[in-house]
């Protein structure tokens, strides 16, 4: 075991996920925002968060993930909406 801890960086990327309809389906469930749930699953995931904001309110609103869990069913539904896409440079073919 290598203990290394994988970081979801840019996870709501740059507002994309935001307008999904199964993720705000999954939200309206739990009454709670598309990023929450979003989050929420990452953390459920056991990766660490790398979250960031210029607007107090949304600082505020994505801490606020620790009220509720979601069920086994919403996890794996929003597991299967991977599209392996990114919005940032492949780490894979990114010429450090």
């Amino acid at each position: 075991m290598q203990d290394i801890v994988v970081q979801a960086w840019s996870p709501l990327m740059r507002g994309l996920v935001l307008g999904d309809e199964t993720i705000n389906k999954i939200a309206a469930k739990y009454n709670k925002t598309a990023a929450q749930v979003v989050l929420r699953w990452i953390i459920e995931k056991g990766l660490c968060l790398a979250v960031r904001s210029t607007k107090k309110e949304r600082v505020i609103s994505n801490a606020d993930i620790f009220d509720f869990k979601l069920s086994a069913e919403d996890i794996a539904l929003i597991d299967s909406l991977n599209k392996d896409e990114r919005v940032g440079p492949d780490p894979d073919t990114y010429d450090f």
